[in-house]
């Protein structure tokens, strides 16, 4: 039965009654009637009813924070309680880079729910500043994340891919100098982009001759695999069924390839935690098992 918290939660979170009730495993008319005895029990309206749905009242805003403390702090406590026994269950909070949540992790997250049925799952997937955020606000145990991060915590290494031009027709790098075809790059608040900029003034005297710029690197992918252009993309991204040339970026000084590195960042305590020390054993498995994902 739903606690009066978790009632509030909801509440606030559909701001209307039927989703509410649908999430809740309640009728509206028992949702309508549970509503109508917590706030009697705080003696103030807490939400305003409407066409629209519901609203929170100032009173109501109050009671709703609280819930959710107690619910967060609840959670926190149940997972210190898991982390004592053997088995592994409680929910393993992950925040993920959205280039390894598409390409890496779905494969791992299938092992570990195959291994540890009980264990409950929450991601959230975004750039890696957004990962980091997601630790120092608790939202997560845990985070996996591209490039060079700030972080003063645990911090394990996972794996390291290289990255590729990739283009229907051009065959070297020089061929960039020829062509007309526009090169086609993706924006994100890592240091990807500059090192992909500082990679080409390295290499070349001008800019290229066109360019596209978008939002995200799926759509870069998309588009450059559509023979639209060429990209610079992570060997994480590709696969030998793409259909495409796949030519190595190095740098001229010392022959070496353009990498980039994928860590798994925590603070010490969420390590101790049963589901993550699980979790953390399935990733470091997979990833020594891996080595360039175009082979």
């Amino acid at each position: 039965m739903a606690t009066e918290a978790e009632i509030l939660k909801v509440l606030a979170e559909e701001r209307n009654m039927r989703k509410a009730a649908e999430r809740l495993f309640l009728s509206q008319p028992a949702l309508s009637q549970r509503l109508q005895s917590i706030e009697k029990d705080w003696g103030a309206q807490l939400f305003i009813r409407s066409q629209k749905g519901l609203t929170a009242t100032p009173a109501g805003e109050h009671v709703i924070a609280y819930a959710t403390d107690m619910l967060a702090k609840k959670e926190e406590i149940f997972e210190m309680i898991q982390s004592l026994t053997t088995k592994v269950n409680g929910t393993l909070k992950i925040a993920c880079a959205s280039i390894v949540g598409q390409n890496w992790l779905p494969k791992i997250l299938k092992d570990f729910v195959t291994k540890y049925p009980e264990a409950k799952i929450s991601l959230m997937t975004g750039w890696s500043s957004e990962i980091v955020k997601a630790l120092y606000e608790g939202e997560a145990h845990i985070g996996i994340v591209r490039g060079q991060v700030d972080w003063k915590g645990e911090k394990i290494h996972l794996f390291r891919d290289t990255l590729y031009l990739v283009d229907r027709e051009l065959k070297t790098i020089e061929d960039v100098l020829t062509t007309d075809r526009p090169f086609i790059q993706f924006k994100s608040d890592s240091n990807y982009y500059q090192e992909i900029q500082q990679w080409w003034q390295q290499h070349f005297a001008s800019n290229p001759r066109r360019q596209i710029l978008v939002d995200q690197i799926e759509i870069c992918k998309q588009m450059a695999l559509n023979g639209i252009g060429y990209a610079i993309l992570p060997s994480i991204t590709l696969n030998e069924h793409d259909g495409v040339n796949k030519i190595a970026l190095t740098n001229n000084e010392k022959e070496f390839g353009l990498t980039r590195d994928t860590w798994l960042i925590g603070y010490e305590s969420s390590f101790e935690l049963r589901q993550v020390e699980a979790f953390v054993e399935v990733v470091q498995d997979h990833a020594r098992c891996l080595f360039d994902y175009t082979n």
